[in-house]
Order: structure tokens, then sequence, then C-alpha cells
């Protein structure tokens, strides 16, 4: 018998489905990292990776994911401008850039094959409905309705941050971009943070 699933509009229940559908592109990658906040994505926006949230705006988040674990700097002008390295990337995840790349942005504005929207299309519904489900909550209830960190602390927001490790056990939340610039160096062992790996997400 199958059951319905309910689509709650709490920012717990609404992570909790990001946090999925980031563990459905680990399936087909398995080098992504681990999402390491999905609420992080709830309120925030970013105007060179999309202001708006979507699953589309995931894939281009896991883009980023993957060039750090990779150790490649996909965006330059402090991570506004996306080069050929994260459209590389990019195009290994499905998304496409049909046209020149834009002034300030590079190859930021990717897009979805019509074979991605195939693969993903259960996923993307899945997470569109949750997404409508909260926007439409939210906007009925200013007042307790839930702000990302970037809206709380007046930011246009940076992405997905992701966790990082250094050797004496430490970690940090970053965002993949910030990390592949250049290396952020722990005060306790001197070791550089690095991606955590990826743990393994069961089918």
């Amino acid at each position: 018998m199958l059951v319905d699933h309910d689509v709650s509009t709490t920012p717990p229940v609404l992570a909790a489905e990001l946090a999925q559908a980031w563990a459905d592109i680990q399936r087909h990658h398995p080098e992504l990292p681990d999402l390491a906040a999905p609420e992080s994505l709830i309120g925030e926006s970013s105007s060179a990776c999309g202001a708006e949230l979507s699953f589309e705006r995931l894939l281009h988040e896991a883009v980023h994911g993957i060039a750090a674990a990779r150790g490649v700097r996909d965006t330059s002008r402090a991570g506004r401008y996306h080069n050929r390295r994260f459209l590389a990337i990019a195009e290994e995840l499905g998304l496409e850039h049909a046209e020149e790349p834009h002034p300030s942005s590079g190859f930021s504005l990717v897009r979805m094959t019509s074979e991605t929207r195939r693969r993903y299309r259960q996923t993307a519904e899945r997470l569109h409905r949750a997404l409508k489900a909260h926007v439409a909550a939210t906007a009925t209830d200013t007042k307790r309705s839930f702000r990302g960190p970037a809206a709380r602390h007046g930011s246009s927001g940076g992405g997905v941050r992701v966790k990082a490790v250094c050797d004496c056990g430490r970690n940090v939340r970053v965002v993949p971009s910030v990390l592949a610039q250049a290396p952020i160096v722990c005060g306790a062992c001197k070791t550089p943070f690095r991606i955590a790996e990826t743990v393994a997400v069961a089918s």
C-alpha cells in the first residue's frame, strides 16, 4: 500500500527535503561531499549562484562542492565569476550553458539538460512541493517565518556550506568555492581544512 508523504512547511522538514535531494545527487556523483547545513539554504540567496532556491540551484552548488573536493578553483572575483573549470564540472553533473559567459558572473547561469531533468524528475518535483508549501506558509505569517542566515545578518548569501576538517579533528563550515580559492589553516594543528570524506548514503 502506497502512502502519500505529507509535506510539512516547517524549516527542519524542508531542510530534510533539501538533504534528501542532495543525497540523490550524491548517488550519481559519489565524490560530492556531504551537505553540512541544508537549513542554511532556506532564506539565503546568492546573486552569483542564483537567487531562487530550487533543485537546479542545488545542482549548481553541488558543482562547487565537487570542485572543492578536487581542489579546483572554479571561481574568481570573490566567488562571483564562474570560470571554464566550473563549466566543465557542471557539464559532468548534467548542466549546460548555451550562451557566451556573462561579463561579471561568467558561466554561472547553467541550466539542466533534458536528460538531467528526466533523471531527477521525481526528486525535483518533491523538493518543489516542499518549497512551495514553505513559501506559502511563511508568507502568511512574517513574524514567525524562518529567516536564513543571510537574511538574519543582512548578507546576500554565499551558497551551500559544507563541513571541512583538519588533522586534529576540528571542523568548520565553509562555502566550497571559498575553500578552493586558498587554504584555510587550523590554528591548533597548523594543517589546512579539507572537505570531509563523503559518507555513503543508503539508497
